[in-house]
């Protein structure tokens, strides 16, 4: 599989305390990575050093090949970089087809275009994307009335349209039932393995982490202190001593 992101000593610090520490690891094409660790372990702030959200003291981000650190949220999304967020940021206002079409406009560098009513462009793609999450059904309907886990699929459908090459998932499952959990997870492995589309995601649920991530990687005070096959990690003292805990035993590997 060829790598799509590389991080190597990525560093970020508030003052004295030391929120991420030189951490290092890959992303594959097709692959889903699962990134855990306790709460304070400097997870998001790691996603936001990637996302450009914040800036790295220290390391080397690269997409593709190329150096992304220091680059704005907008230039690198544009690259090919989607984000979904642990709380989903749809538009309530607006009908499941509409989010994706805002989407694709920005895509196409068209939100601007004045001489075509918005909802008349990019229907067709939209309702490609909408039936490649299961909510093609849905289009018409506001998000305002969706379910949370319907929601969740929107959002991941507004991620594709930008195409991505790599695709950071903040918490997908945060709030959903555990059928839909299990759900969406395999979703998203599905479509990381037939469109190539690298996936690192965060995730406490551990079920949801050790059944679908290919490889686990383990942030703990800032610092990567275990990475691996589901099998691996969830075998490893130090993830048990830390996270897990020694007696802990949870659902089917995809080693």
């Amino acid at each position: 599989m060829s790598v799509v992101l590389q991080v190597r000593d990525l560093q970020k610090a508030y003052g004295g305390v030391k929120a991420v520490q030189g951490v290092s690891f890959d992303v594959h094409a097709g692959e889903l990575l699962a990134l855990i660790g306790p709460n304070g372990a400097g997870k998001t702030t790691c996603f936001n050093l990637l996302n450009g959200q914040l800036a790295a003291d220290h390391g080397e981000v690269r997409f593709d090949g190329q150096s992304i650190r220091g680059l704005p949220p907008r230039d690198i999304w544009r690259l090919g970089v989607g984000r979904t967020f642990q709380i989903t940021a749809t538009f309530a206002s607006m009908t499941v087809r509409e989010n994706v079409q805002m989407a694709l406009l920005s895509h196409h560098r068209r939100i601007t275009s004045w001489w075509s009513r918005a909802t008349q462009m990019y229907a067709t793609e939209a309702d490609a994307l909408l039936e490649r999450v299961g909510m093609r059904a849905q289009a018409s309907r506001h998000c305002a009335v969706l379910a949370y886990g319907d929601l969740k699929r929107v959002e991941l459908a507004v991620a594709l349209a930008n195409a991505p090459r790599l695709l950071l998932m903040d918490e997908p499952t945060a709030g959903m039932a555990p059928r839909e959990r299990q759900a969406l997870m395999q979703l998203t492995a599905d479509l990381a393995r037939d469109l190539g589309i690298a996936v690192l995601f965060t995730e406490h649920d551990m079920d949801v982490v050790f059944r679908h991530a290919n490889r686990v990687i383990v942030l703990a005070a800032g610092e990567l202190i275990a990475q691996g096959t589901p099998s691996e990690v969830r075998a490893n003292p130090n993830v048990q001593a830390v996270y897990l805990g020694s007696g802990a035993t949870y659902g089917a590997t995809r080693d």
